[in-house]
């Protein structure tokens, strides 16, 4: 007996919203019918299991056709399926009290996910698509008949008896004029790539090639179809549902390059698996990460049950492990899930602290079982950890161990090993451990080598986060600063007892600062007299420390906008003690002393890589004309 009715939402609205605010994430209907599919697959499989159901089982599995001639996408399983009483419970009333509460909360959602999440709104996604939604179902029940469902996305519905003849689904969705681009086999063919590739149903995909009237639905329309299907398109058993003994290295790479086709082989990887007190599994990559961490962000793909969510997983996984590639799959997250969920969900934050455990113990087991092949690896790892160490307190906590700091000669030291290294010759007088470094070793060579002239080590920190790294450091180690190597002249980089005595008399001090400030002539260059070593360069231009620093961060976005606004500013150091000085004062001819002291600034400027443009010509000039 056919019936028809009114879908109880109690309004007239709830359709145009659904095709309207959700049509940019469209394509999401087809996630959402395929998943509904698997479910009711592997329900049935759950039921023969427990003896509930007797029948046979046949090849368990999901079809997705589409017909372009008839504008129709068909969804096919044989699970379940529905009795006519259980298409009017899950299908006539929508998961909420009342339209009210819809209208009011769609307008906070952020995305489609959210608003089918909180609403229960899965299958009414088919509406996003379809002028028209049918529904051929048998329910897998003993005696019961095929039921028939369809709704034309008005609030009218007609329901009655259907012509399935075998147990499951067909819904059928009649394409509306706006969603055309979805009769097209590469379209959709790359929709399931993306959602269905690892169901852990298999998943069909074919073309309705034909359709030959055998009987007639409640609406006239042919009951049989022809399908001419490809091959299965999904992998129901990926490496991440399976036990890590089972697993050679050759099988994780090889999911690796399905993953990340045009990518280098990873340099290790963790696989996930733990059942309590949440569900996770998932195998995370460690890529060779280099310097250009932002265009390796985004590449761990989060799963639900084997059902593509997003690769989005910024809330799910700490920000320094957005730079690990891989899969994470989670019962425990809903398919719909929205940004407003996995912020205040406990599961979620229990996730992210395990996550981050995990990968902190693989590191330090790696660290520990082979400190050779793990310092091999530190020009790609090197990154990844110190962003850990900076945006995550806890992984600070493991990491201090085994993050490595490296020479310019490229020898490695722990933390403690490097405090050990450098306590004898880099200790202030006030006590304070100095580490010097330097982020441009060709550019800053003439620094390195007279800082190692004094015995000093400088360290290479030349990654993109180096700057906030030495900040941390600075904070969590006690009376220990870092300066890059031309900060100051080397004699000035760690304040001693021991500085050379002054050979200019203050009447001649006064008259080199005069004769350099007349011959640079540049506000934002400060000329300060030095008594340093007679063997150092009569002239050093350096930036203080911490205003270098702040205006660096304040170039990456580091909230320092303050000093990013602020001009640069230099120090002009000039070495009394150097033969050069004693020239110039000794030289009668203002101009020729004048033409000396440029020269020896725009030596120091060239040494610096700050010597550029009409200065830079007038130095090659000038140089030629010493000479």
């Amino acid at each position: 007996m056919q019936e028809k009715g009114t879908i109880s939402i109690h309004t007239e609205n709830i359709f145009p919203i659904i095709k309207k605010f959700l049509y940019s994430d469209n394509e999401i209907f087809l996630r959402e019918l395929v998943s509904n599919a698997v479910d009711a697959t592997q329900k049935i499989k759950r039921l023969a299991s427990l003896g509930q159901y007797n029948g046979e089982l046949g090849n368990l599995q999901v079809e997705v056709a589409f017909d372009k001639d008839a504008k129709t996408i068909t969804i096919s399983d044989n699970g379940l399926g529905m009795t006519a009483d259980e298409i009017k419970k899950y299908i006539n009333q929508i998961a909420f009290s009342g339209a009210t509460e819809f209208m009011d909360k769609f307008k906070e959602a952020k995305d489609a996910n959210e608003i089918i999440g909180r609403f229960g709104l899965g299958f009414y996604s088919a509406f996003m698509v379809a002028d028209r939604v049918e529904i051929q179902t048998l329910s897998y029940q003993e005696g019961a008949e095929p039921a028939y469902w369809t709704c034309d996305g008005s609030t009218e519905f007609e329901i009655g008896k259907g012509i399935r003849e075998t147990r499951g689904t067909d819904i059928i969705l009649y394409v509306n004029a706006e969603s055309e681009e979805f009769l097209d086999k590469f379209k959709l063919q790359g929709i399931l790539d993306k959602y269905a590739k690892f169901l852990p149903v298999p998943v069909k995909f074919g073309t309705i090639t034909e359709q030959e009237p055998d009987g007639e639905d409640a609406e006239g329309k042919p009951k049989t179809k022809s399908v001419e299907v490809d091959n299965i398109i999904n992998d129901t058993n990926p490496i991440w549902t399976k036990q890590p003994s089972e697993l050679k290295d050759e099988d994780y790479l090889n999911f690796y390059k399905e993953l990340y086709p045009f990518s280098e082989d990873p340099l290790f990887w963790i696989h996930l698996n733990v059942d309590y007190p949440f569900n996770l599994t998932g195998v995370l990559y460690f890529p060779k990460v280099k310097n250009d961490f932002e265009i390796s962000k985004n590449k761990i793909k989060l799963f639900s049950r084997q059902v593509f969510i997003t690769d989005e997983v910024k809330d799910i996984v700490p920000e320094f492990l957005m730079l690990l590639h891989g899969v994470i799959d989670s019962p425990d997250i809903p398919l719909n899930v929205s940004r407003s969920f996995l912020q205040a969900d406990s599961n979620v934050k229990k996730i992210n602290s395990y996550i981050t455990r995990k990968v902190a113990d693989k590191l330090s087991d790696l660290f520990k079982a082979d400190r050779a092949a793990y310092e091999e690896k530190w020009s790609d790892i090197g990154l990844f950890v110190k962003y850990g160490m900076i945006s995550e307190e806890k992984f600070y906590d493991k990491a201090k161990d085994f993050v490595l700091l490296t020479s310019t000669d490229k020898t490695n030291y722990t933390l403690n090993e490097y405090k050990e290294k450098v306590s004898a010759e880099q200790t202030d007088k006030d006590d304070q451990l100095v580490y010097i470094y330097t982020n441009d070793p060709a550019k800053q060579d003439s620094f390195i080598q007279s800082a190692n002239k004094k015995g000093y080590d400088v360290l290479l920190m030349n990654s993109p986060i180096d700057n906030h790294f030495v900040g941390q450091i600075e904070n969590k180690l006690e009376k220990t600063s870092f300066k890059r190597v031309d900060a100051d002249v080397a004699d000035k980089l760690i304040k001693k007892d021991d500085a050379p005595a002054h050979i200019l008399t203050e009447e001649q001090s006064t008259q080199v600062k005069t004769i350099f400030d007349s011959a640079i002539n540049k506000p934002a260059y400060k000329v300060e007299l030095e008594s340093l070593n007679p063997e150092e360069l009569p002239v050093t231009v350096t930036m203080d420390e911490f205003m270098r620093r702040m205006k660096e961060m304040a170039a990456m976005g580091g909230g320092m906008g303050f000093y990013g606004n602020m001009p640069d500013n230099y120090k002009v150091v000039v070495n009394g003690n150097h033969k050069l000085i004693t020239r110039i004062l000794q030289t009668e001819d203002a101009e020729e002393a004048s033409r000396l002291a440029k020269q020896a600034f725009d030596l120091a400027l060239l040494s610096q890589g700050l010597l550029t443009g009409a200065d830079l010509t007038a130095f090659v000039n000038r140089s030629v004309s010493m000479i």
